[in-house]
């Protein structure tokens, strides 16, 4: 093997153009390709920003070009000599126009045969890639997406540095405060039985900087929650935190909106028009079903309950009975697609989403198919399609329930559903505010109201006067920022007045001592003097993986986890020793699995 003694990289492969031609260079990377065509051998040499050509023929030293020829993919290679025009030119390479004529080439390093190849969209499966991550970080287009995300970091300490934001980090142990999601929890060796627990956010800390005086705190923080995973959710994440002193809600929607417009032009040469839209989450839901709509495409909620309260149809009278009501939208053009097979498919995804059922109407060229119409007159059902705006050609989709909240989350699944089906979202980047979110969110579970945000989160002043009799229409000084169907930003305004934070710990179910005993070091901060203050956190993984339009955020994050939140590269998480276990005063039970 050899050494890089007298060698010492002078440019990266991807950087070499024309004008470097006649200049003697220096560089480094793997083995992309080996050529060789018998007298001429040429290498595709990869380092992270791109490929260049190494090219051998009868006029380089034997030695050298012995080397050349036993390099095989993945190898690592340094080489010097002099960049040439190439004869046959690569309009497809960036590099394509040149090549390096090698005077000295040293090989620091062989590998194996890989287990896949190295190469842009690569169809082996991400199990094994996942498992060899080092390697498959070296694929142009995930190494690509890395190095775009370290732009965008680069980006965000910019932006907030220049409005006065200072870089504060707070602990990652903490204490554990159960709220939402689980807590990772930390054992401790010193004392012993008590747990320190990862960060779900640095919420607590951050309000605490600004009691600190610290009036403009930003962090890019590594957070933790220990949550079923998906496509957009890993177990840890990071966010970009921010809490600002002596503002309002439109003074962090403001620098929120700054950032964002930044960051899509500094990075993508995008103009976002500020300020952003806003809809209230009362609109987003009786709109389209979600409080984080995806505003690329129509088909909004209609309210037939009107047209339908004295129909026949028993699915739709008892519901409104039942203090429910009845809505549907309207797929345009849809019929030729939604057959009355897909119906019924769409009509299973509704049952498997906790719906009842679907009904349905379908416009067709020989007239109106529908599941429920021997039970309309014909006033009722010309009544439902002048609502829908359907015609010839469209599908009108129709939810019934007794709860309201059912039948438009149901409809927003339908809605977003039928639209991939329709392949009707557009390429665009359609962003807006959430605001005036309800305070109080009803957990069926429990049976008892819980704080849709967290507890820190102040209510619109024009509800203080109701919050103890009329919980369920009490609003937030809440806001979400969301990017095509996606939730990228959390904020709120927080409460600093002691006697109303008792009363919504209170209304919570919390009791005084409880209270204490979870938030006390904060309750006392605010005895010295709160300023008034507010923030939020952007997801820098989802924020990336929306960017770039990638389909999930193990594209954007270098070493992820898999969907049971384990890591097969290094087979985490693991068993310890039996000595850890008794220094940390813990023993492991079995615990049977009632799956």
């Amino acid at each position: 093997m050899d050494n890089m003694s007298g060698l010492k990289r002078t440019h990266y492969c991807g950087n070499l153009r024309s004008e470097n031609i006649g200049n003697e260079v220096i560089v480094s990377g793997w083995v992309a390709k080996q050529r060789d065509l018998g007298s001429l051998i040429f290498i595709d040499l990869r380092d992270r920003t791109g490929i260049v050509q190494l090219a051998f023929d009868e006029n380089t030293d034997k030695e050298i070009f012995d080397k050349a020829f036993s390099a095989r993919n993945e190898y690592v290679l340094m080489a010097k000599g002099i960049v040439k025009e190439r004869s046959s030119k690569n309009p497809e390479l960036p590099t394509g126009d040149i090549e390096i004529d090698v005077k000295d080439l040293r090989v620091l390093s062989k590998s194996e045969t890989p287990p896949f190849d190295i190469v842009e969209n690569c169809k082996t499966g991400e199990n094994t890639r996942l498992k060899y991550r080092y390697l498959d970080l070296r694929r142009p287009d995930l190494q690509s997406n890395i190095l775009f995300r370290h732009k965008v970091t680069k980006i965000t300490r910019d932006y907030f540095d220049e409005n006065g934001f200072i870089e504060i980090e707070t602990p990652m142990l903490i204490k554990s405060t159960p709220e939402g999601a689980r807590d990772f929890l930390v054992p401790s060796r010193i004392h012993n039985g008590s747990f320190y627990a990862l960060p779900q956010s640095p919420q607590l800390y951050k309000q605490l900087s600004m009691v600190a005086g610290f009036d403009r705190y930003m962090q890019i923080a590594r957070c933790f929650r220990d949550e079923d995973l998906r496509a957009d959710r890993q177990p840890e994440f990071t966010q970009i935190d921010l809490e600002m002193s002596f503002v309002d809600m439109e003074d962090v929607l403001s620098i929120g909106e700054g950032y964002i417009a930044r960051v899509f032009k500094d990075a993508l040469g995008v103009d976002i028009p500020l300020p952003l839209p806003r809809l209230t989450y009362k609109e987003a839901m009786e709109r389209y079903g979600s409080d984080k709509p995806d505003t690329r495409f129509g088909m909004e909620i209609f309210d037939l309950t009107d047209e339908v309260k004295n129909c026949e149809f028993s699915v739709f009278t008892s519901a409104i009975s039942g203090g429910g009501s009845v809505r549907g939208i309207t797929a345009k053009n849809a019929v030729n697609v939604y057959t009355r097979k897909e119906v019924d498919k769409l009509t299973e995804f509704v049952k498997g989403i906790g719906a009842k059922g679907l009904a349905w109407i379908r416009l067709t060229d020989d007239g109106i198919a529908s599941s429920f119409a021997k039970f309309m007159t014909e006033d009722e059902m010309n009544a439902i399609l002048k609502k829908a705006g359907a015609e010839k050609g469209d599908v009108v989709f129709i939810i019934a329930d007794t709860k309201n909240n059912s039948v438009l989350s149901t409809l927003g699944a339908v809605r977003c559903e039928t639209a991939k089906k329709l392949d009707i979202i557009g390429d665009g980047f359609n962003l807006l505010w959430i605001v005036e979110f309800p305070f109080f969110d009803w957990d069926e579970d429990t049976q008892q109201f819980v704080a849709m945000h967290h507890p820190f989160t102040a209510p619109l002043d024009e509800c203080l006067d109701y919050l103890e009799t009329d919980k369920g229409t009490v609003r937030a000084k809440a806001y979400d920022l969301v990017l095509n169907g996606i939730e990228l930003s959390s904020g709120s305004i927080r409460i600093t007045d002691s006697d109303l934070q008792g009363r919504i710990f209170k209304l919570l179910g919390l009791s005084e001592e409880e209270a204490h005993q979870k938030f006390g070091y904060l309750l006392d901060a605010f005895k010295f003097g709160p300023p008034p203050h507010g923030g939020m956190g952007i997801g820098l993984d989802r924020l990336i993986m929306q960017l770039l339009k990638a389909e999930s955020l193990r594209d954007v994050i270098a070493f992820p986890k898999v969907q049971n939140a384990s890591e097969p590269m290094t087979e985490c998480p693991s068993p310890v020793d039996g000595v850890q276990l008794t220094e940390l005063g813990i023993k492991l039970l079995e615990i049977e699995n009632n799956d």
